[in-house]
Formats: C-alpha cells, sequence, structure tokens
C-alpha cells in the first residue's frame, strides 16, 4: 500500500469518523454532555425532555379523566341537594323495589 494514495487517505478518514461515532456513542451512554452542530453543549437532561413530556400527557389524560367523573359526582350530590325530599325519597323507594 502506498502511503501517499487515495486508499490511505480514505483509510485515515474512515477510521476518523468511525472513532468520533463510537466517542459519541460512549458520552451519550454514560450521560456525558455532547457537542451540538452550533459548538454548544447539548446535556443529558435535553435529551430526555421527550420522555419527561410523555410521561406528563399520559399523567393529564388520568387527571382529566378524574376530573369528569368527579364532575358527574358534584352534580348528582347537587340534584340530590336541590330536590324536594319526597322526590328524592320516591327514587329511593323505586330503587329498593327493583
Amino acid at each position: 500500500m502506498a502511503w501517499g494514495g487515495p486508499g490511505f487517505v480514505l483509510a485515515i478518514i474512515a477510521m476518523s469518523t468511525i472513532g468520533w461515532v463510537v466517542t459519541t456513542w460512549i458520552r451519550a451512554k454514560h450521560g456525558y454532555s455532547l457537542e451540538n452542530d452550533w459548538g454548544g453543549m447539548t446535556h443529558k437532561s435535553d435529551i430526555a425532555d421527550g420522555r419527561k413530556v410523555e410521561l406528563l400527557t399520559a399523567e393529564n389524560q388520568k387527571l382529566v379523566g378524574q376530573i369528569s367523573r368527579l364532575e358527574e359526582r358534584i352534580a348528582v350530590l347537587e340534584r340530590i341537594a336541590t330536590d324536594p325530599a319526597e322526590r328524592t325519597a320516591r327514587e329511593i323507594d323505586a330503587l329498593r323495589d327493583r
């Protein structure tokens, strides 16, 4: 192999690229800061933000479901509190007769 030939130059470029990829992978795996395209640093917390958004979205959906169930229960309690006593007693007796 000629030391000044194009194969040698391509081998150097390939080794450099593979080394950079492996180094970046190891740094990302162990939580070290990574350099972004503009020379700034990307911290591990920036990478984990996507997972945080997924967890918050799931929690939000669960809480919306709980709120709707509580609103239904409050509507029933308001109806019981504002209806006349004899009507409420009649409905309770109708339920007992079933």
